[in-house]
């Protein structure tokens, strides 16, 4: 009997982004912006970090692979709300939903990742400069790179894997902007015990060791720099790590947040508030916080459009 009343779902309707006329011209406009702002100001770095061969260290490549996930973790998810707010299109097919996990976990936790090999250049750069073009040469940050995304693709492809598997009977309707694990876990007609421990494992795992790793790079660097006698010398080596440091706040605020508050009836729109921040407003923000902050990001930008202006002239 349970069997017949199962029914195999070919599309979700993403049903939080049922909106007045009027809010969703407003949540139009602001997302178009914000994502055209995102692609604008990450492609001018990928673009810095690709043609300035000064630029070829450790870490701008590393400043260049995080502009790169910006793009796509923000194109997996951001088009497909744009298009539900002006076509009222809301659904999404069942290979399509599957696809969108992927990517958003993929991208996501190598982005995690990512900010963690750059603490360890930065504590490498700061606490052992002299060793640095040793320890950080480019096979070591290409190595770092291709761990972060080999890892983040195991996470990825097992937990798309087996949410793909969860049969769907009782409603197609996902209570979020975009196909996430935990909205389309409530939506299946089994038991998904299994799928929220190892959800809360992997996803637990990632957050905490790397978010560890990043605190032990920072304790490590504050010691060092409290040692420098030179107020200069002292200030130069914190500037060094402000960009970063910010962008781990950034990155891991909405995240911490998310896991440390308490269950409540409103943990779903929370949820989805948490989303546009990790998914829109973080990636916006983030080439904003190095353009400004990084002077050879700056000279590099103002090269090149001086180069563009006197081709075009």
């Amino acid at each position: 009997m349970e069997q017949r009343n199962r029914t195999t779902v070919q599309e979700f309707i993403l049903t939080s982004m049922t909106l007045t006329p009027y809010f969703r011209t407003i949540l139009c406009i602001v997302f178009l912006t914000l994502y055209l702002f995102i692609l604008l100001g990450n492609l001018s770095i990928l673009t810095v970090v690709i043609m300035d061969r000064r630029l070829h260290i450790p870490m701008y490549l590393f400043l260049g692979n995080l502009s790169f996930l910006d793009i796509l973790l923000t194109s997996t998810t951001v088009p497909k709300m744009i298009n539900g707010l002006v076509m009222e299109d809301l659904e999404i097919s069942f290979q399509g939903c599957m696809t969108q996990i992927h990517f958003f976990h993929l991208f996501g936790s190598t982005e995690a990742m990512l900010l963690t090999s750059m603490s360890y250049d930065r504590y490498v750069a700061i606490c052992n400069p002299l060793r640095y073009n040793i320890i950080m040469g480019k096979s070591t940050c290409f190595l770092l790179i291709c761990i972060c995304w080999i890892l983040s693709l195991f996470n990825s492809v097992s937990q798309t894997i087996l949410t793909s598997q969860l049969p769907f009977c009782y409603s197609n309707h996902v209570s979020h902007f975009f196909c996430d694990i935990k909205p389309l876990l409530q939506l299946a007609c089994t038991d998904t015990s299994f799928n929220e421990i190892l959800f809360t494992i992997m996803t637990g795992l990632i957050s905490v060791s790397t978010s560890t790793l990043i605190f032990l790079s920072y304790c490590f660097i504050c010691t060092h720099i409290l040692k420098i006698r030179s107020p200069k010398e002292r200030r130069k080596a914190f500037s060094a790590c402000t960009s970063h440091l910010t962008v781990v706040f950034l990155f891991y605020g909405p995240i911490i947040s998310r896991f440390l508050r308490p269950a409540t009836n409103d943990s779903m729109e929370q949820d989805r508030q948490t989303a546009v921040i990790y998914t829109i407003i973080t990636p916006a923000l983030n080439p904003v916080i190095y353009s400004l902050r990084n002077q050879e990001v700056k000279r590099s930008l103002k090269a090149i459009y001086i180069r563009f202006k006197v081709c075009r002239n």
